[in-house]
């Protein structure tokens, strides 16, 4: 493969992007990048961030899992349901070139699952459900807990949005949604699951490495100035 404006088409740009970032922030930077990277003008580039609270609807929510009490919902392109991002939460938005949508998928998963071993916390793949998880316990009356979710979009051969993992955030934020339109399920954290404050600055380097190892990339990191100036 033939370097994409100087970048070997093999590396990974890691973009960190802060905390608190707003939904509609990030949201145009990504459509920005992904324009150029289905353009050949920029190489597969990764944003990392930790979001202000906001909640978000993909292509297949419906109006039941929305927040009951009126609060706002931004609706977008990616697949999936409804949602919550916020502080303590890790997103990870790899605008990269796809050409199976569904492998593409497993490698998002497998990369939280390896994330979560990281720090000691059995997740698995549900059939049915996206994301993973924890497992429950029936005899104990404990339900599965979704650790992290999946929602993405694939326009011209390069996705956009991509996952998100509980770190250290507070699960009640989901108390008002039928997150990812699963109900009778739970919600946790790396935190809650090994009894101590594990947060996502800390969980931020691990995930990228791990990202670029599924993807097959070489990350490499890269400011967001110059990432605009590209």
């Amino acid at each position: 493969m033939r370097p994409i404006n100087g970048v070997d088409p093999h590396s990974l740009a890691i973009v960190r992007l802060g905390v608190d970032v707003p939904y509609e922030q990030a949201w145009s930077l990504q459509r920005w990048v992904h324009g150029k990277r289905a353009a050949g003008e920029l190489g597969d580039t990764l944003l990392v961030l930790e979001h202000a609270p906001v909640y978000t609807a993909g292509k297949r929510a419906a109006a039941h899992e929305r927040p009951a009490d009126g609060t706002p919902v931004i609706d977008v392109d990616r697949g999936g349901r409804v949602t919550w991002h916020g502080p303590g939460q890790l997103v990870a938005y790899p605008i990269v070139a796809v050409s199976d949508v569904v492998d593409y998928v497993c490698r998002l998963e497998e990369t939280m699952i390896q994330v979560c071993a990281d720090f000691g916390v059995t997740a698995r793949r549900v059939k049915g459900r996206p994301g993973v998880w924890a497992a429950g316990d029936a005899s104990l009356g404990l339900p599965d807990r979704q650790l992290g979710a999946v929602g993405i979009r694939v326009s011209r051969g390069v996705s956009m949005h991509g996952f998100a993992l509980n770190c250290a955030n507070d699960p009640r934020w989901f108390n008002r949604i039928v997150p990812c339109g699963l109900p009778d399920v739970g919600v946790s954290t790396l935190s809650a699951e090994t009894g101590r404050r594990i947060v996502a600055e800390e969980v931020m380097p691990i995930a990228e490495k791990r990202l670029a190892e599924a993807l097959g990339r070489e990350p490499y990191d890269l400011h967001e100035e110059d990432l605009l100036r590209r």
